[in-house]
């Protein structure tokens, strides 16, 4: 399979003589998962428990270095692999450097800011519908626990959202469904509705500062969304991103609406709304938006939003936006669109990260890919992630962290000489090089070799008979960060 700027998928071969498609014969009618993800799935001899799905990078021309990582939570749609969902950070040649495999369903990995200092937070639960019932999680350069955030009132996190602010607090999406006249959209008087919350918590505490429901504010005849068959919930509003303005007013996304709402933090009053049945705004040509995602404010006249365009299709390929947005004339016009190559529309997820030197990064939601793109449009970094999975927002990001557990070493025999030594540390991001170290007691070991890092697991080969030995993870100064356990070394199976 090409990568993003290539096909996707299987071009049929072309006949020399009529240059029509001709199709192979006595293909398989079925394939089975464990085919398409063969070689798709990450394995290590030091941590076998470990199966991230591996990700391919290719940078075009002289793309930059920084930020270090890119931030993935990837999930498959696939059952029966051994590939497994969790929490992801692979550096720019996508190399795994940490993966924390997870339940079914992790959402939205993020760095971001808490009291000061970078944290990763991410929210996991189940998936009920199309909306969340969980917590949001985070954790510091360690990898250890700090603060679970929960939703307030009753309701339960959703994974759409879990946006930390300067002030201590987090902003959480939460969905409640409640009886409802679904008449005017030809439900039943007495239907089920989701109605959206944005809910503002101090994470210290947990205490709910600010609760909207989308009900009290925007009506159900704003919906875009079709209603389903009698007795199905009608999720109309479909809430997925929170973010602060510049004033402090928060800018709420909602997929259902076409819509984005600029609401008073006091007061909960819708102040404009921007798209939708009811814009406030004028929109210029290119600047509609369809079931979109994640809407970030940039100052007071920029907003970002990644746009979907299919769920059913509105469009014929989904975009990364950034918004010009005048609120003084109350017009709307497109700055710029970020297009895939692939030109491929995402159904649902999806996100539009603005760097600060303008260059754009985004998640293309529900296929496995992502961009980084110059400020201009041009396509400097493409990322793809096996068939079958998918990361609902994706970022690049710099992180540091030392982990708690130390690093870990095996040696087996080597059946040219010697040992072959391989070392991982999980999640560890200063180690520069590696000291392979043995001896014939643990309490013994002095160095025989080594080698650069090479990614999420290192393969070193000494000449030594050890038997014991361990690994020395070295970092940009040049000190040991950690040794690993000492071990004895193991035959290779079958020699």
């Amino acid at each position: 399979m090409a990568g993003v700027g290539g096909v996707v998928g299987y071009e049929w071969p072309r006949s020399p003589a009529k240059g029509r498609a001709t199709r192979p014969q006595n293909g398989p009618s079925e394939i089975s998962p464990d085919l398409v993800m063969r070689g798709q799935v990450e394995s290590f001899i030091t941590r076998p428990d470990l199966r991230p799905p591996k990700v391919s990078v290719t940078a075009h021309g002289a793309s930059p270095s920084s930020p270090s990582y890119i931030v993935l939570s990837p999930r498959t749609y696939l059952s029966g692999t051994d590939g497994q969902h969790g929490l992801m950070l692979v550096d720019r040649s996508g190399r795994t450097v940490w993966f924390q495999p997870m339940g079914p369903q992790p959402f939205d990995l993020q760095v971001q800011s808490y009291q000061g200092k970078p944290v990763l937070t991410w929210w996991q639960g189940q998936v009920v519908y199309d909306y969340g019932v969980g917590v949001g999680e985070m954790v510091g350069s360690s990898y250890q626990g700090i603060q679970q955030i929960q939703a307030g009132d009753g309701l339960k996190a959703d994974l759409h959202e879990l946006e930390l602010t300067s002030a201590g607090t987090a902003l959480v999406t939460a969905y409640q469904a409640v009886e409802a006249d679904l008449s005017s959209v030809g439900g039943k008087p007495k239907g089920k509705l989701i109605v959206g919350h944005a809910q503002e918590i101090d994470i210290a505490t947990g205490k709910v500062l600010f609760d909207w429901d989308s009900l009290k504010h925007v009506g159900i005849e704003e919906s875009y969304t079709k209603i389903g068959p009698p007795g199905d919930e009608y999720d109309y509003f479909h809430i997925n991103s929170i973010a602060e303005m510049p004033d402090g007013d928060l800018l709420i996304s909602s997929l259902g609406t076409w819509a984005l709402y600029k609401v008073d933090r006091s007061t909960g009053k819708v102040v404009w709304r921007l798209g939708g049945k009811k814009s406030d705004f004028s929109i210029g040509r290119g600047a509609h938006f369809y079931w979109q995602h994640d809407a970030r404010p940039h100052g007071p006249d920029v907003i970002t939003v990644f746009d979907d365009g299919a769920w059913p299709p509105e469009e014929r390929q989904s975009r990364g936006l950034i918004l010009g947005v005048d609120t003084k004339a109350m017009h709307v016009s497109l700055r710029k669109a970020y297009l895939n190559p692939a030109r491929f529309l995402s159904g649902n997820q999806g996100n539009v990260q603005l760097l600060a030197d303008g260059r754009v990064f985004v998640g293309w939601g529900n296929q496995p890919y992502f961009s980084e793109f110059a400020p201009g449009g041009a396509l400097l970094l493409e990322g793809q992630m096996p068939f079958g999975y998918h990361s609902y927002r994706a970022f690049t990001s710099d992180w540091h962290a030392t982990p708690r557990e130390p690093p870990v070493a095996v040696a087996l025999d080597n059946p040219a000489n010697g040992k072959q030594v391989f070392a991982s540390w999980n999640g560890a991001t200063e180690v520069r090089r590696w000291v392979v170290l043995a001896g014939k007691e643990p309490t013994s070991l002095q160095p025989v070799g080594g080698g650069d890092w090479a990614g999420f697991e290192t393969a070193i080969a000494v000449n030594a008979t050890g038997p014991w030995f361990a690994v020395a993870a070295i970092g940009p100064d040049g000190r040991v960060l950690r040794r690993s356990e000492a071990l004895k070394s193991r035959p290779l199976a079958g020699t």
